[in-house]
Formats: C-alpha cells, sequence, structure tokens
C-alpha cells in the first residue's frame, strides 16, 4: 500500500468558507484518497492557522518547521509528503512579503531533505503546492483587515513563482493550486467542496503518475 501525507493548514483541514468553524467532510485529501482507492492511503495533517516557520504568539503552537520533523517520524514509512502552506504567512502581523515567504519555505524544505537524506526509514517524494490566490472574496470578509485587504491578495498571487524556483532548485514535484481550483467568493481564502474536489483530482493524477514511475 502507498502511503501518502498531506501537510498543510486549514486549506487541508478543510474549513468551510461558509461556516466559520466547521470542517468540511469532502476536504481534498479525502477526494485524494477516494480517487487513488484502496492501494493508497491518505494521511491528514492540517492545522488551521499553520504557517510555514514563524511562531505566532496570539494563535499559538502554528509553527509548521517546529513540528513538521515528528510529523514525519511519526507517520513513517510513507511514499509521498505533500506540502501546501503559505496562505498565514501572508497575514499583516507578520509583515512578510512573498519573497520572505519563499525564503520561509525554503528553510523549511531543508529541513525536510534533511530528515529525508539522514533520518527516514525510507524515501520519499516530496511535492510542494503552491495554495490558490486569494480573491476578492476577501474585501468583504471577516479576514480582510487579518490579510490586509488588497495588500495580501498581490502577495498570495505572487507566491507561484517563489515556489516553483524552490521546487525546481530542489528537485522535488510542484503543483500550482491555483491552476485548478479558487477560492471562494464567501471569505476569498477557503475552498468549497466543489473547489476542494477539483484540487484533489489533480493531485490524485500527480500521485499516480509519479508512482507509477517509482
Amino acid at each position: 500500500m502507498k502511503r501518502i501525507l498531506c501537510f498543510g493548514d486549514s486549506l487541508t483541514w478543510g474549513s468551510d468558507p461558509a461556516i466559520r468553524g466547521h470542517r468540511l467532510p469532502g476536504r481534498w485529501p479525502r477526494v485524494l484518497q477516494s480517487a487513488l482507492g484502496p492501494g493508497y492511503e491518505v494521511i491528514e495533517e492540517g492545522q488551521g492557522g499553520r504557517n510555514i516557520a514563524t511562531d505566532d504568539i496570539p494563535e499559538g503552537e502554528k509553527n509548521g518547521i517546529r513540528y513538521i520533523r515528528p510529523c514525519l517520524e511519526t507517520h513513517n514509512p510513507f511514499d509521498m509528503l505533500i506540502i501546501m502552506l503559505g496562505t498565514n504567512d501572508l497575514k499583516r502581523k507578520f509583515s512578510y512579503s512573498a519573497q520572505d515567504v519563499a525564503w520561509s519555505m525554503e528553510r523549511f524544505l531543508q529541513k525536510v531533505l534533511t530528515h529525508r537524506q539522514y533520518s527516514s526509514a525510507t524515501h520519499y517524494d516530496i511535492l510542494l503546492v503552491s495554495p490558490p490566490p486569494i480573491n476578492e472574496g476577501l474585501l468583504t470578509s471577516w479576514l480582510g483587515d487579518v490579510y490586509e485587504f488588497e495588500v495580501g491578495m498581490k502577495k498570495s498571487t505572487e507566491l507561484k513563482a517563489w515556489f516553483e524556483q524552490l521546487a525546481q532548485r530542489y528537485e522535488i514535484g510542484f503543483l500550482d493550486a491555483g491552476q485548478y481550483c479558487e477560492s471562494s467568493e464567501l471569505d476569498g481564502i477557503h475552498l468549497d467542496e466543489e473547489n476542494h474536489r477539483k484540487l484533489g483530482k489533480a493531485v490524485a493524477e500527480y500521485v499516480r503518475n509519479k508512482l507509477a514511475e517509482a
């Protein structure tokens, strides 16, 4: 059985853009599991508010780089790690540019790659997913001020290019989620079930093709 570990934030956890605090049953890791079938096990590791490599004092333990190694060792062995982070790093309180977010992701990837080389029970593939851009729904959302409205929207559109460069540099897989799904206009950030379905199916196609090569 092939095992897939999905590490992300509320977009992976399945936050419902229509009901604050509600978790969608049709979130993309479950769509991925259904699309791949019984020969695969999909492990969900989504946490609302998780960022890449920054301590978030008001929200608590949301620093992805501090948790990633225990997470990897908890679920070892597995065949693929899928990483989709970056949206929370665009919050006003961090004052990060898109390039700053990419530098954080580079540190994160270096830690993962070191684990894979020296500490993993087995080799695993890595897929970096650039999250879908924030859309205009943010402007009327309760999250608008959190992401500094148009400023956060603009930064989110810049992440794809930076993350793609990182994937090329470190020779890992890359997928631009924005090519397959879009954020809900209800809050500008999270996905509705239809867009979770689209993303899950796109990731499933990548996983099947990649692991078939192994």
